[in-house]
């Protein structure tokens, strides 16, 4: 896909979103193709002010690597069709310094699709001001619920910067047995209905900004949200924030499936789109 066909496909998604109006501190969509999840994703994107944003953290599950921590690129930009985005090595620096983190390898960073899916809406949302903002790419490994604290708590304050957004890369429900998952609930009807609404029950815990709740939920239905952890982060991340007085709100925007499956032999995927917001 050329740079033109790829951003008037960017473009066209947003176009049909509404905007909500209110400051946007985090964004949480999903990393598929955007064939399956571009119309969803853009529900987020649309929401972004670019007059405002000068940096853009961007938090994604490690698909590839076994990781422990967050882990950090060893690149100083990235390239898209659009164009390049540069990473912040000021706030590069700050992260490194607490001890809290690793260095992805080049072939780690670019094998992973959780955090590149992000990077062409992040150039097309911040188009207009592209030379006035930076990235921050954090690869999110599979946390302990006492180190979603601390990582919640490390960037917190980058949180409450009214410049700063964070993205959060996250799919839902991973259906089926080519994912070895196939909680059905048959009061829920079909498949794809049961699926739904287990993904529900998951997203209504997330806005409640609740991250005890929702560790609770993923321990109870075991749901294959793939970016559990850096969404537990960032859960954890407001968590502090509100002890101080700060009042957000969170809520999804659009969710979607890859397809509705109604028998074993299917599989899906979800997504879905939203946005925290402070008052």
């Amino acid at each position: 896909m050329t740079a033109r066909h790829l951003a008037a496909k960017i473009v066209v998604c947003i176009a049909v979103c509404r905007n909500i109006s209110a400051t946007l501190r985090m964004e949480l969509y999903s990393h598929a193709g955007y064939t399956y999840c571009g119309s969803c994703a853009a529900h987020a994107y649309k929401q972004v002010d670019p007059s405002i944003t000068r940096r853009i953290f961007i938090l994604g599950p490690s698909h590839h690597v076994p990781l422990s921590r967050c882990a950090l690129s060893s690149v100083d930009i990235y390239r898209t069709p659009l164009y390049d985005l540069r990473i912040d090595q000021k706030i590069y620096g700050e992260l490194w310094k607490t001890g809290m983190f690793e260095r992805m390898s080049l072939q780690t960073d670019e094998d992973e699709h959780s955090i590149e899916m992000h990077l062409p809406y992040t150039a097309k949302a911040m188009e207009s001001h592209k030379d006035e903002f930076t990235i921050i790419p954090v690869l999110v490994g599979a946390l302990s619920e006492s180190k979603e604290q601390e990582f919640g708590k490390l960037f917190s304050k980058y949180l409450a910067d009214p410049s700063n957004l964070f993205v959060v890369s996250s799919d839902f429900c991973h259906w089926g047995q080519r994912f070895r998952y196939s909680y059905y609930d048959e009061s829920q009807g079909e498949i794809y209905r049961s699926i739904e609404h287990l993904d529900k029950m998951g997203m209504s815990i997330i806005e409640q900004l609740d991250p005890v709740s929702f560790s609770n939920y993923l321990k109870k239905y075991h749901n294959t949200i793939c970016g559990r952890h850096p969404i537990g982060v960032l859960l954890n991340a407001i968590t502090e924030l509100q002890k101080n007085g700060m009042n957000m709100s969170f809520s999804f925007l659009n969710y979607a499936q890859s397809s509705q499956c109604r028998n074993w032999q299917d599989s899906s995927v979800s997504y879905a789109a939203g946005a925290l917001t402070v008052h």
